[in-house]
Formats: C-alpha cells, structure tokens, sequence
C-alpha cells in the first residue's frame, strides 16, 4: 500500500522560490512541498533548494522550474538511474523507494534542488505518550526542560523518556543542549530547532525525528557542532537534517557504539565536516547524505581530549558531496607524543561521490588516507564506491606523510587497504598518489580489484595514472578475480 507524509514548514522557516515542487500518490490529488533554502560551497556561498517528505511504495514528484529556462536535467546520483520526463518547465519522476537525490537544472550544480524522500519512521513517540515530555515552539532556557524533564510526569508517575520537539520554530536560549542519559530527543517533521545537541559521558541516547536544526547564523560560535557525542556509549542519531553548523555536523570522541543512519547536512564554513571520529570503535553510518565545505568523513585516532585507537568503523549506503576537501579522509591525527594510534577494521560500502573539490594539492583524494602523528592505519575496504566527474581534486591518496600544519611528527606505516569495484568517471588528469615516507615508514599492500575509469578496467599503473614511490610495496591490480 503506497504511502505518503508531507509536512508544513514553521513560521518563519527561510525558503526559496527557483522551484515548485508538488508530490502524490498515483491518481490521488497533489500536495505542495515547502522549498527550504540551504546554503552550499565555502569559496563563494551560495543558496539551493532542499525539500523532504515520508514515503512508501510508490510516489511521483513534480518539480517545476520557475527562475529558468529548462534546457537540460541531470538527476544525482546518476547510479539511481532515475527516468523522467521534461515537458515545458516541468519535470516528473517516479520513486519506487526513499532516495537522497540532485535536481540539477541547465547544468547548475550550486543553485540546484535536493530532495529527500524519507522511509517512513517507525515506533515514532507521540506527543501524548505517558512517557513524553512535549514542548511546543518557543525560546527554551535548559533550566527550565531539565526542570520538567526531572518531575514526573501526571500521567505514569514515571520521569519522561522523550523530550519532544512539537512542530514550529524552537530556540535554545543558551545555544546548547546537553542530554541526560536514558534520553530520546524527537525533533518532528515541521519542527526546527535552533542550536546545538551534547551527549556528553552519558548513554543510551536517541536523537531522532524528521525536523531540523538550524545554526547558520551562529558566525560567532565557531566551535559549536551540530551534534556532539563525547566519552558516550549506545547513540544514536537517525532521521534529521542539519543546516550549515559553524564547525562539524556530526562530531564524536573518544565513544563507542553510535549508530548514524538516514542523517542529512549542509555546511559552508571552514573545518564544517561532515562526520569526525576521533579515538572511537563500533561507529555504523548508513544512508547518509552529507555536502560540506570540508571533509565528509574523517576518521583520526587521538586528539584534543580524546586518546586512544579507532577502529571499526562502517560507512554505507551513502552519498558524499564535498565542495571542499576530500569525500572520505583517514589518518591524520593521532598520539604523536607516545608511540602513535592504530586505526583499523574500517569499510566503506556502496557509496556515491557526486563532488571533490580542493585547490592545495596537500588535502587531495576523493578516498584518501593520509597517515601522520605515528599513526597505524591497516585493514581499509572500498567496496562498490562510484565517483562522478569532480572539479578539481584526485581519485585516490594514499601516503605515509608528515603534515606541518597538523603532525609533529610523520606517520608510520599504512597496511592492507583494499579497492574493489571503484569506478569513476572523469579526466583523471592528477596522479593517483601511492607514497611511503622513508624505508621505516612504507605503505604495504594495496589492491585495486574491478577498478573501472571512464569503463575501462584498470590492470596497471601507467594506465591509471598512478604515481608510486620507492616506499610503497605490494600494489597490485586486477579483475574481478583475487587482488
């Protein structure tokens, strides 16, 4: 049985008008989307389009052009293969499924739509639950929720579970809010929450919902972080978007067991990641659509308050857009004062890259692992990661390296990392760039299984366009065979 749950935008939610958007069940009558404004790119910011709705079985959208001219349409990821049809203005498509997607008109990839066709939630709380702690559209003080959230509740007798974010516009006062543990907070769809979420030393959290959180006006809080988990265990964060945090979306430290899934984002700013992990084990990413003005994901071992190893961590399922530095990174910092971290047991799995774009040559690599500070990196899989045509950037870095802005110290070794079934459609024009440090400090054994550019299978170095120093070993190349 076909589904589908729209949601009306907060009074005084920023919008856009380059596009219409309307969507339905087939033959039933059509439902206007709200277009949410969301702004993309570091070197020069600018505003697109964003709209979001629920979805099962079946759902037809209608997009509208209303600024242009439509001469050409690109659907993104090309992967999803999604058919449409174009008549004057208007372009119509069908979804089978939920889907993160790219509406790109007469080739504008910065002024474009993204539409998120969500899942429908499951066991979502509802207001009126005994356990829930309901807070309607206001300026929230912290003292005040936690003040609630400590009393018991009339209807159980029992302390609230879930703070509830009802649809409407919510501002946390001091900015900030850090969660007890045993706590859900359920952000609804219609709802946006201006400010930051913490779990800080505290478990069994659950960030949850199909609304927002907003923090595009906080220039002067660069430090603050969409959502913070630090020495935290068993969190989760599944189903929001994020708009543009002075810092990264996702930041964790020194934690263990968080599971990330259907989490959208937008950033503009400098050192805006995507998802950071420092010092961490038992990480689960899963269908995520992250564009950022810097690395999408990022996996360390130690810095800042958070030491010790990383590994274990799982990324699929999801498209990666960075109008800055690398889509994915690993390996840059770690416990240069001791004998360095090991960071291992790390997958990526069927993931589009739609954008790579960095001008310092240094901070290259639509898949890059740079090991410094002492670091041990082994044990990496790339497995079924597509990579369109990018602006300005490489395929792959892979180099032991000492990083004077960031690394006292080079790295130490880089071991067993494997490619398989990559393909990527583009120039090629840069070196792939395989590097050891020194005799001490080699990177050992890479293979590139089923890697595919521009279609053709790649069985060899010159063919690639890969460059490979003295201090690198074991490289290998084939088909779909043993690499």
């Amino acid at each position: 049985m076909n589904r589908l749950i729209v949601y009306d935008a907060p009074k005084g939610a920023l919008g856009r008008d380059d596009f219409k958007i309307r969507v339905r069940i087939p033959g039933e009558s059509w439902c206007d989307l709200f277009v949410y404004e969301v702004k993309v790119d570091m070197h020069e910011v600018r505003q697109a389009s964003m709209v979001y709705f629920d979805m099962y079985g079946t759902v037809e959208v209608q997009v509208e052009c209303v600024t242009h001219h439509v001469e050409q349409v690109v659907i993104r990821p090309l992967s999803a293969e999604i058919p449409f049809r174009c008549e004057g203005n208007c372009i119509t498509f069908t979804l089978d499924r939920p889907r993160k997607l790219s509406i790109e008109v007469n080739g504008d990839r910065f002024s474009n739509l993204h539409v998120f066709a969500n899942p429908l939630e499951e066991d979502a709380p509802h207001p009126d639950d005994p356990d829930v702690l309901m807070l309607n559209p206001a300026i929230h003080r912290m003292e005040d929720i936690y003040r609630l959230a400590k009393t018991p509740t009339v209807k159980s007798g029992q302390l609230p579970k879930v703070i509830y974010f009802a649809p409407g516009m919510h501002y946390l006062e001091e900015t900030i809010m850090r969660i007890p543990s045993n706590t859900t907070v359920y952000i609804a769809g219609g709802a946006i929450l201006v400010g930051s979420l913490v779990c800080d030393r505290a478990e069994n959290i659950i960030i949850r919902g199909r609304g927002i959180m907003y923090l595009s006006d906080f220039h002067r809080f660069s430090a603050f972080r969409g959502v913070r988990i630090i020495f935290s265990q068993n969190i989760t964060v599944e189903g929001i978007i994020l708009l543009d945090p002075p810092h990264y979306s996702i930041y964790i430290g020194k934690s263990e067991k968080v599971r990330i899934h259907n989490f959208k984002s937008f950033s503009t700013r400098g050192w805006s990641d995507g998802i950071d992990m420092m010092a961490s084990s038992e990480i689960e990413i899963h269908d995520v659509f992250l564009r950022t003005s810097d690395d999408c994901i990022a996996v360390y071992g130690s810095r800042w308050d958070y030491r010790g190893d990383t590994r274990r961590i799982r990324v699929s399922n999801s498209i990666f857009w960075a109008d800055v530095a690398h889509p994915l990174m690993i390996g840059t910092h770690g416990d240069h004062q001791r004998n360095g971290d090991v960071i291992e047991d790390i997958h990526f799995e069927n993931i589009d890259i739609l954008e790579h774009h960095e001008p310092q040559t240094n901070y290259w690599g639509a898949m890059a692992i740079n090991a410094g500070d002492k670091n041990t990196i082994r044990n990496v899989t790339y497995d079924n990661i597509r990579v369109e045509e990018f602006e300005l950037g490489q395929l792959v870095d892979i180099r032991v390296v000492w990083n004077k802005a960031y690394n006292p110290v080079p790295g130490s070794t880089i071991e067993n990392i494997t490619f398989r079934k990559i393909s990527y459609n583009g120039p090629n024009l840069n070196p792939n760039r395989i590097y050891g440090y020194d005799n001490d400090r080699i990177v050992d054994g890479v293979s590139f299984v089923d890697l595919r550019i521009n279609g053709e299978l790649i069985l060899g170095i010159d063919q690639g366009n890969f460059d490979i120093n003295g201090y690198a070993k074991r490289i290998s190349f084939s088909g779909s065979g043993k690499g």
